[in-house]
């Protein structure tokens, strides 16, 4: 017989950046029961830098699924086990009985927390120490007093001060419904059969003159997805974490820690356009064969070379060390907006790559971070940013440093204006073009000569081939 020590194996949430402490499930792709392979991707989950796909180190049969979707869970957590020897005995075999003592004593030999895990697949004992769930407080996970499987006719438990009460009834889809209009189910009054709270129960305690419900003890930064005041929805509150959580807080990091200046520039950039269409109509001549050639690819090369011209713009503020780090490469950062928020993955090396490559590099990384799988690794290091807010009919901003980084340069929409052109007025395609820049670093000629050199390349774009 297998010994249960060896054949049922866990598998933790890792820490899948850089120090990162907790991740969100946001998705499971395999159930209780389902065959899975080594490297099989078990889960989607979201950081606070991105979201990314797990994929399960072992093969085996998956014997319960420790959380939810939509928990947060610390890193280092058992989130998936798997039976890796089935057909070798009951699977019940997962949890080892306890000693017969009396209930009591039991309680004070076993001070160790129990993890909760879904309901109907029975606990598995830990020392680890948790933090406080953050996931909404109307869904307790169940804690049975015994390593076994809850039957489904029982009630799912829960402990509260040391005393046993009854979880409310209610399936899953009433229970998320409860969640969205932030009811606590053990405030409802169930109408279903056998006790069991429905659809309409959850309506009726959501209406106007419904009494409000009163939240279980949580922390106090825990908060439900979807909280509407009243039954007509007045307000919606949605919870700020993962991707969204960590830019908010890097961009308020920035903005009162470096002393941001901007400094814009209007543009005749229809020698810029023309070059794109021709780009566009013969990729072959110029081996673009299979790259999106847009507006965007020249003018990343057109500040590639500037910052070649202008390599002092290059750089990072070391408050410890109270030094200006100078760095001799260029890692792209193209500020993306995504679902989950605002994504800054960024090209390493650019400044080594041709029109060609650049092209490639900033295809694969848009669409990468639009399908929601930057990686962590994508978004570190970056140096000098680009954001294009042209795409959403602006005309210019005044953009916000990504943390560690020396300048942004924003690019605003491209329009057909009167412009005055060889002496007289004609229609021409114009934008403005916005240098934000860590004056600690750079100072204003330094700031004016780099934004001045993009503004020219672009005015005459065969300046990429004289001054590259």
């Amino acid at each position: 017989m297998t010994d249960t020590a060896t054949r049922f194996r866990e598998f933790k949430m890792p820490d899948v950046g850089e120090g990162l402490t907790e991740a969100e499930i946001l998705k499971w792709y395999v159930a209780p029961g389902d065959t899975v392979t080594d490297g099989q991707v078990v889960c989607e989950v979201e950081t606070a830098k991105a979201a990314v796909e797990l994929p399960i180190p072992f093969d085996g049969v998956v014997h319960e699924l420790r959380f939810p979707e939509g928990t947060t869970v610390d890193v280092g957590q058992v989130i998936i086990a798997v039976d890796v020897a089935p057909g070798s005995g009951p699977a019940e075999a997962v949890a080892e009985p306890a000693p017969a003592v009396p209930q009591q004593a039991e309680q004070e030999a076993r001070p160790a927390a129990r993890q909760p895990v879904l309901v109907g697949y029975g606990v598995a004992e830990s020392s680890t120490k948790r933090r406080p769930r953050k996931s909404a407080p109307a869904e307790p996970p169940a804690a049975p007093e015994a390593p076994r499987a809850v039957p489904p006719a029982e009630a799912p438990r829960e402990q509260l001060n040391g005393h046993t009460t009854a979880r409310p009834l209610a399936k899953p889809p009433v229970r998320k419904l409860a969640k969205d209009l932030g009811i606590d189910l053990a405030t409802v009054t169930p109408s279903g059969p056998d006790g069991i709270i429905t659809r309409e129960d959850v309506h009726a305690a959501s209406a106007p003159d419904a009494p409000e419900p009163v939240p279980a003890p949580e922390p106090a930064a825990a908060v439900t997805e979807v909280t509407a005041v009243s039954g007509d929805a007045r307000e919606t509150r949605i919870p700020v974490k993962g991707v969204r959580k960590a830019t908010a807080q890097a961009m308020v990091g920035s903005a009162f820690t470096a002393p941001h200046v901007t400094e814009f520039v209007t543009l005749d950039v229809t020698r810029t356009m023309k070059l794109v269409a021709e780009l566009k109509e013969s990729p072959e001549k110029y081996g673009l064969v299979g790259v999106r050639v847009n507006p965007l690819l020249l003018i990343a090369k057109a500040l590639l070379v500037a910052i070649k011209r202008n390599p002092q713009v290059n750089a990072a503020w070391d408050e410890a060390n109270q030094e200006i780090v100078q760095k001799h490469y260029v890692n792209l950062g193209i500020a993306a907006a995504t679902p989950r928020g605002l994504l800054v993955p960024n090209i390493k090396d650019a400044h080594t790559m041709a029109l060609p490559e650049l092209g490639g590099a900033l295809g694969e990384l848009v669409t990468t971070a639009r399908e929601g799988k930057t990686s962590p690794a994508a978004m570190q290091g970056g140096t000098v940013t680009i954001t294009n807010v042209g795409v959403f009919g602006v005309d210019t901003g005044t953009p916000i440093l990504n943390p560690g980084e020396s300048a942004i340069l924003a690019v605003g929409a491209i329009k057909l204006q009167p412009w005055v052109h060889k002496g007289k007025v004609k229609p021409r395609q114009v934008t403005t073009l916005a240098l934000s820049f860590d004056h600690r670093l750079v100072d204003g000629e330094l700031g004016s000569k780099v934004l001045a050199d993009v503004a020219a390349i672009l005015e005459q774009p065969k300046r990429l081939i004289t001054w590259a």
